[in-house]
């Protein structure tokens, strides 16, 4: 995986977290809070999923299993 590559996912897990609570935020004003609950949950858990991936892939860069590819 290139560095870019990286970067966008973690910038696109921190993006996903922050929209998930945008929306749990904006919807409980006129929602009851279970409402909220699941229409944020989907952001959330892509946010999660890509949070795992970017870890996973941190992981194997750092014990030298996978390392990060340079810009070219």
């Amino acid at each position: 995986m290139k560095r870019r590559t990286f970067v966008l996912i973690s910038l696109a897990a921190l993006g996903l977290v922050l929209v998930s609570f945008f929306i749990m935020g904006f919807s409980r004003l006129a929602l009851p809070y279970r409402t909220a609950r699941m229409l944020a949950a989907p952001t959330m858990g892509l946010g999660a999923l890509l949070t795992a991936v970017a870890m996973v892939q941190s992981l194997l860069s750092v014990t030298g299993i996978r390392p990060l590819e340079a810009e070219e």
